[in-house]
């Protein structure tokens, strides 16, 4: 099913594609938290329904940021891997952190405030880079693996 656009202007259309609530948690529970598996997004804090996953990793998957294999250990079990579309918005998981961080922490007391933010915090930029780079290596290793 192609997407629908509201019009040409380069903004609404990010947000006709990622602007509801969930699309961008679960790219961010891809590159920081590691989850590839229905099963793992469906074990997160954020408590997403079921039927609300399926649909938005499937609009994922049809707008290109994520794409769907099995696992090699297991056939049965399908894997979510974000494509380089979906990792160049790592950049932009990290200006809302940042964003947050620096303006809801006083409303929102409960906000991470550990060793990575304090990396953000220093260095975003540095940041960004090491969440690609390790999501590439490990993405190197699964479609190795799969391949086997």
């Amino acid at each position: 099913m192609p997407q629908d656009f509201r019009c040409n202007c380069p903004f609404t259309s990010a947000l006709d594609v990622l602007g509801d609530k969930w699309m961008l948690v679960i790219v961010k529970q891809m590159l920081i938290e590691g989850k590839e598996t229905f099963k793992d997004f469906t074990k997160s804090d954020e408590a997403i329904a079921t039927n609300i996953l399926s649909a938005k990793l499937k609009l994922l998957e049809e707008v290109g940021i994520i794409i769907k294999t099995q696992r090699p250990d297991n056939k049965k079990t399908n894997l979510y891997l974000l494509t380089d579309k979906g990792l160049a918005l790592a950049p932009v998981l990290v200006e809302l952190a940042k964003w947050s961080d620096s303006n809801l922490r006083d409303i929102n007391p409960t906000i991470v405030n550990g060793e990575e933010m304090k990396f953000l915090r220093t260095d975003k930029s540095a940041f960004t880079n090491v969440l690609v780079t390790k999501y590439r290596e490990k993405l190197a290793t699964t479609l190795y693996n799969s391949n086997l």
